[in-house]
């Protein structure tokens, strides 16, 4: 190659040699912004006496985290036995679970300035509901939202126990990137219904998870199927069952439970008993029954 063949080529060349570095520089500045991001992060540090720590969450509300939540810890409480597993719930702007756990009043203080848990059930509870007097909003900022997590994890006194189940708000916001990033968390449950907007809203959570390397422990899908109470007739009233077990397929992980739709779990809800401790055994919680309508039996 002649001397003006390689001052032809000198342009390419320069344009060659300068993509080079600057992708070099950009993997240096990438790596350097890692690890200023590592710095930054809050250190994750457990809670003394407590083994796992379960998230439910879902991106979208109404979907009934709070009673899966509720009844998980006491079937949970029942396998393990009194006052081995605990229920936070991390709800700060909607708190439901002192209802659903019937409980009210405020936590005694002790040593060291930790709050002790309202126990019903064999749980131990606690809520922002037992910290804010009446039935007022509560209105805070993010900081003091992070702020009102620390306190109910770190300063209340929750050991021993086997596993803490944690409520979780709707959304993917303040509340779940502190509970990510300050406690190791064992995983989470996804819950969901079999409505569109709600597993789209699921899924953007569920993506959430894995952003802060929270392993999901499965899908539960809510309010899966009705049956009507005269005719006996089996309804999808949010859609059938296939939108719950491809998001569950997506994730790597299975549906662990189709919950019925039956108003009794909400008026138990409402009074403060756990629906697994009601002993139901209508059609709707017989997985097993096959249910025919009036047509079918007169034919």
């Amino acid at each position: 190659m002649n001397s003006s063949t390689v001052l032809q080529r000198l342009p390419t060349l320069k344009y060659v040699l300068v993509r080079y570095a600057s992708a070099a520089q950009n993997q240096d500045l990438k790596k350097r912004q890692e690890a200023m991001m590592a710095r930054s992060l809050p250190k994750q540090v457990s809670i003394p006496g407590v083994n796992h720590i379960i998230l439910v969450s879902s991106g979208k509300g109404g979907v009934g985290k709070s009673t899966v939540s509720a009844n998980l810890a006491v079937a949970l409480g029942i396998e393990l036995g009194e006052r081995k597993v605990g229920l936070l719930d991390a709800d700060v702007f909607g708190p439901s679970i002192p209802t659903m756990m019937n409980l009210e009043g405020s936590p005694d203080i002790v040593e060291g300035n930790k709050m002790v848990p309202l126990v019903n059930y064999g749980l131990k509870v606690m809520s922002m509901g037992f910290l804010v007097p009446g039935s007022g909003p509560v209105v805070w900022r993010g900081l003091m939202v992070m702020q009102a997590i620390q306190d109910l994890t770190k300063n209340v006194k929750w050991g021993p126990l086997d596993i803490l189940v944690v409520d979780t708000p709707p959304g993917t916001g303040d509340t779940h990137l502190s509970l990510a990033q300050t406690l190791p968390l064992s995983g989470a449950l996804v819950v969901t219904t079999s409505q569109k907007v709600a597993l789209n809203a699921a899924r953007k959570g569920a993506q959430m998870l894995e952003k802060v390397k929270v392993p999901i422990i499965g899908v539960v899908n809510n309010m899966s199927t009705f049956i009507c109470p005269k005719c006996d007739t089996p309804s999808n009233i949010f859609g059938t069952n296939e939108g719950a077990q491809m998001l569950a397929k997506d994730f790597g992980v299975k549906v662990l439970s189709n919950i019925p739709l039956d108003p009794r779990i909400g008026e138990l809800s409402d009074t403060g008993q756990p629906v697994v401790l009601a002993h139901l055994e209508s059609k709707q919680f017989l997985p097993s029954t096959v249910c025919h309508s009036k047509d079918t039996e007169d034919a």
